[in-house]
């Protein structure tokens, strides 16, 4: 059965559909045309899925993997380029547990997450595609109890929750607590939390103005969110729902194919 997400919406423009999804499996922004993004570095895993083409991740100065589909782990510094739609899903970064480097996908295995989301639009099924993504690759350990408690709660919609005030609901003081989602997340709190803003605020595109959705979400301004968006997708909101010229892969890599010197 479908689980439809919490959040989501379509919007065609310029010959170009965008589809947006967010729920507590996942979040999934896909596009009905090929794009190319600037360095930017998110706290989460990022697969993107190429429909038709292939995506290419660009990293660690000249590092680059070409593939039908890739995964990105956290707080990595990439660029990203795809010369095909495509399906982007963004995963909570203790839910995998694979290494620090980008993974090509295969065909098979980009198909079988494809074929688990069910469709890339607003009726996408996140359940089963993080499910097939944990299969694919190896699930992370279960967060420390204090450690869960802490991350629900400072990015939960609407919270506004400090980490001082969180640290005392699990026992712990704020630098130890600080320490300890460092420890199990490798993020720190404040950028989950800002993490989670971004999520919110993209909800409320197109519907809402960006400053309306800036103010929704508990950023200080739209500049603010701007300065977020740029720096952890690599788009402002503005960009997102105006797509730019697309293109293929800057460097010609084939797809499937990885190169690293």
């Amino acid at each position: 059965m479908t689980v439809p997400p919490s959040q989501a919406w379509t919007l065609e423009r310029n010959d170009r559909r965008l589809h947006f999804a967010s729920g507590p499996a996942a979040t999934m922004f896909a596009e009905s045309g090929a794009f190319r993004v600037r360095p930017h570095r998110h706290p989460a895993w990022k697969i993107v899925l190429a429909l038709g083409g292939g995506v290419e991740v660009g990293y660690g100065g000249n590092r680059t993997v070409a593939a039908v589909g890739v995964i990105v782990p956290p707080q990595l510094a990439h660029t990203c380029a795809v010369s095909s739609a495509y399906v982007a899903l963004f995963l909570d970064p203790w839910e995998l547990a694979l290494g620090t480097d980008p993974t090509g996908l295969d065909e098979h295995a980009t198909h079988r997450v494809l074929a688990a989301l069910d469709h890339p639009g607003p009726g996408a099924d996140l359940d089963a595609a993080r499910a097939e993504l944990t299969a694919l690759a190896k699930a992370g350990a279960p967060l420390d109890a204090r450690v869960a408690h802490a991350v629900r709660e400072i990015t939960r919609p609407g919270s506004t929750a400090t980490i001082g005030a969180v640290a005392a609901q699990v026992g712990l003081s704020q630098p130890r607590l600080r320490t300890l989602v460092r420890d199990w997340v490798g993020i720190p709190l404040p950028r989950l939390r800002l993490w989670a803003r971004l999520r919110t605020a993209l909800t409320e595109l197109p519907a809402e103005s960006a400053a309306a959705a800036a103010a929704f979400a508990g950023f200080a301004d739209q500049a603010h969110l701007t300065r977020t968006a740029r720096t952890l997708a690599g788009r402002t909101p503005s960009e997102i729902l105006r797509p730019g010229t697309p293109g293929p892969p800057a460097s010609g890599a084939i797809p499937g194919r990885r190169d690293q010197t």
